[in-house]
C-alpha cells in the first residue's frame, strides 16, 4: 500500500463523520461563532491569542500554586509560578474533574493540548504558562469513581462501588478503602510484570486516605514531568479569594445575568441549535457547600434565596454576600459561571475545551461583557487515538479504514459476507422484475384500478428477497467466527464499549503497557491546532 492510500485509510474527519456536536462543526466551519461573542473561536490556522489587557494581580495565586504543585513533585513548579505572576504572560488553560487514575484519556489530551500550545506561543516569542484546572468542587461520584481498561477479555470497567456521600465534592472526599479493591482487580485482570509493576506505582498515589484530587495531580506530574502543567486545585484558598470579588459581582447583578442568559439561549435556539443546559427557573450559577453537600442556589424574589433540597435554608441575598466576604472557600461557580471566574482571575488568553464543554460555552460568554471579563480565545482540543503498528495492519489485512471501523453503525456481519450468494441471487432479481414487468400491461388492461396491488405486490416481494439476502450474509459471516473475532476486537479497539476510545478508556491503561514511552509519544506526536482530524498516536 502506498504512503498516500496509508493516510486516507488511516485518517478519520471528525466532521465527515458525525463524531463532534453541531455547534462544534458549525463554529470549525466557520458559521455560528457570533454565538460565542465577546469570546473568539480560534480557528484551525488563525493567528495565535494576545494577552489580554484585563491581567490583574496573579501574584498572590501564584504563591499558592507554586506551593501547591511542590507538593505534587511538580520539578517546574517554582519556574512555572513565576511566569504566572508576570502580567505580561499568556494564560492557556483547560482541565476536567479528578477522575480516578487519571480519569478517561481525554484528559490527558487537554493537559498536552494545553502545553503544546504554551511552548508553541513561547517559540514565537510570547512568554505563555499551561495550567490544568482540577475541578475539585464538582461532585459527579459516578463519572469520577471509574475507570475502564483493555483486559485480555476485552475492555471492562471498574469502579468504587455505591455513593456513600452525594453531593460531596470529589476534593472533600477520600479514595477510601474500595480503591485497594480496585488495584488488585486490575492486578488479576491484566497480567505480566510489567502492568503489575504499574499497579504498584499507581498504589503510591491512590491509597485509601488520600483525595480524588491530589491523587489526580500526582499522577499527571508522574506522566508529564517537567512539561506538566501547572495544577489548579479548585478549592485552593488562595484561588477562593481571587474568586470572591467575581462571584459577589455574579450576585448583585443576578437580575442582568438571568436577563442576558435569557437572550443569548434564545439566540442559540433561533440559530437551530439545542441548548447543552436547560434554563431553570430561578437557578443561579452559583453553589454552596452546606453541611458538607454542594447545594445550587436559588433566588427567591428580590432579595432572598435558598438552597435545593433544602427548603428550611431561607437567607437574605445580603448575608450570601456576607458569606463570600467572610467563607469564600463554600461558594463555587457552576458550569455556566465557572469559565468566566477562571477567566477573570488568571487574565486567560487562550481556553483548550472539549467539544462537550464548547457546547454550553455560548450561554456562558454574555457573562464576560456583563462582567467586564478580557475574553479569551477557544480552541476545540485535538481528539486522539493510541493505535499500534500491528493493529494498522491488520485492519488492512481486514479491508477496514479507520473511518469505518470508528463507526457506530459498522455491520461486522455485511462487510464479512461482502457478496456472498450474490451469484444466485443477482438472476433471481432479474427473473422477479422481468415477472414484475410482464404482468403490469395485462393486469391493467383487465382493471386499471390494479395498478396500486400491483407496485405493493412488487414492493414486497423485494422486500422478501432482500430479507433473505441479509439471512444469507449472516449465514456466511457466521461460517467463519475467527474472523469475526478477529474483526470484533478491532473494534473493541477503536471503539470500545461502542464510544470513541479516549472517551472510554483511562488515561492509566496506558503507561501500564507502555511504560513512560507512551507520555512522550503524546507529547510529541499530538498537534494541538488539528481538532479536525482523529490524531493517530503510535505509543
Amino acid at each position: 500500500m502506498s504512503a498516500r492510500s496509508q493516510r486516507e485509510t488511516m485518517t478519520v474527519n471528525l466532521i465527515d463523520n458525525n463524531l463532534l456536536p453541531p455547534l462544534a462543526s458549525a463554529f470549525l466551519e466557520g458559521t455560528g461563532t457570533e454565538l460565542l461573542a465577546p469570546v473568539r473561536f480560534q480557528a484551525p490556522g488563525a493567528p495565535p491569542p494576545t494577552v489580554s489587557a484585563l491581567v490583574g494581580d496573579r501574584r498572590e495565586l501564584s504563591k499558592g500554586l507554586t506551593v501547591a504543585n511542590r507538593g505534587y513533585a511538580h520539578p517546574a513548579a517554582e519556574e512555572l509560578g513565576r511566569k504566572l505572576a508576570d502580567p505580561a504572560t499568556l494564560v492557556v488553560i483547560t482541565g476536567q474533574q479528578p477522575g480516578l487514575f487519571g480519569g478517561p484519556l481525554y484528559g490527558l489530551s487537554k493537559a498536552v493540548a494545553a502545553v503544546r500550545w504554551a511552548e508553541r506561543l513561547e517559540r514565537d516569542g510570547q512568554p505563555a504558562v499551561a495550567l490544568f484546572w482540577i475541578a475539585t468542587e464538582d461532585h459527579d461520584f459516578k463519572e469520577s469513581s471509574r475507570a475502564a481498561f483493555f483486559t485480555p477479555a476485552g475492555p471492562r470497567a471498574f469502579d468504587l462501588g455505591a455513593d456513600l456521600a452525594p453531593l460531596r465534592p470529589m476534593g472533600l472526599r477520600q479514595l477510601g478503602p474500595e480503591v485497594d479493591r480496585v488495584l488488585a482487580e486490575l492486578r488479576e485482570a491484566i497480567p505480566g510484570e510489567q502492568f503489575a509493576g504499574w499497579i504498584e506505582e499507581l498504589g503510591q498515589w491512590y491509597q485509601p486516605e488520600n483525595d480524588f484530587g491530589s491523587a489526580f495531580a500526582d499522577l499527571m506530574v508522574h506522566l508529564l514531568g517537567e512539561r506538566a502543567p501547572l495544577l489548579v486545585d479548585s478549592l485552593l484558598p488562595e484561588l477562593k479569594q481571587a474568586q470572591a470579588p467575581w462571584m459577589k459581582r455574579l450576585v448583585v447583578e443576578r437580575h442582568r445575568v438571568a436577563e442576558t442568559a435569557a437572550e443569548r439561549d434564545s439566540a442559540i435556539e433561533a440559530a437551530g441549535f439545542s441548548l447543552q443546559v436547560r434554563p431553570q427557573p430561578g437557578a443561579s450559577p452559583l453553589f454552596l457547600l452546606h453541611e458538607g453537600e454542594r447545594r445550587r442556589i436559588e433566588w427567591l424574589g428580590e432579595d432572598r434565596l435558598k438552597l435545593r433540597g433544602t427548603p428550611e435554608v431561607v437567607r437574605d441575598v445580603d448575608w450570601l454576600l456576607e458569606t463570600l466576604e467572610q467563607e469564600p472557600e463554600i461558594v463555587s461557580p457552576g458550569v455556566l459561571a465557572r469559565s468566566a471566574i477562571q477567566d477573570a482571575v488568571f487574565g486567560t488568553g487562550l481556553q483548550v475545551l472539549g467539544p462537550g464543554e464548547l457546547a454550553y460555552l455560548p450561554q456562558v460568554a454574555p457573562l464576560y461583557s456583563l462582567l467586564e471579563i478580557g475574553p479569551p480565545a477557544i480552541a476545540l482540543r485535538p481528539q486522539a487515538l493510541v493505535l499500534e503498528e500491528h493493529v494498522a495492519k491488520k485492519m488492512e489485512a481486514a479491508g477496514l479504514t479507520l473511518s469505518e471501523l470508528v463507526d457506530p453503525d459498522l455491520e461486522i456481519d455485511d462487510h464479512l459476507a461482502g457478496s456472498a450468494g450474490e451469484e444466485f441471487l443477482d438472476p433471481a432479481r432479474r427473473q422477479l422484475e422481468a415477472l414484475l414487468a410482464g404482468l403490469e400491461a395485462p393486469a391493467l388492461e383487465l382493471d386499471p384500478g390494479l395498478a396500486g396491488p400491483w407496485r405493493k405486490t412488487g414492493e414486497q416481494m423485494k422486500r422478501a428477497l432482500d430479507s433473505f439476502s441479509g439471512r444469507i450474509k449472516g449465514a456466511s459471516a457466521r461460517r467463519d467466527q475467527m474472523a469475526r473475532q478477529r474483526l470484533e476486537t478491532l473494534r473493541d479497539t477503536v471503539r470500545p464499549m461502542n464510544q470513541l476510545q479516549e472517551r472510554v478508556i483511562s488515561t492509566a491503561h496506558y503507561p501500564g503497557k507502555y511504560g513512560r514511552g507512551f507520555s512522550e509519544a503524546m507529547l510529541e506526536q499530538l498537534d494541538e491546532q488539528d481538532p479536525i482530524t482523529l490524531q493517530v498516536v503510535r505509543p
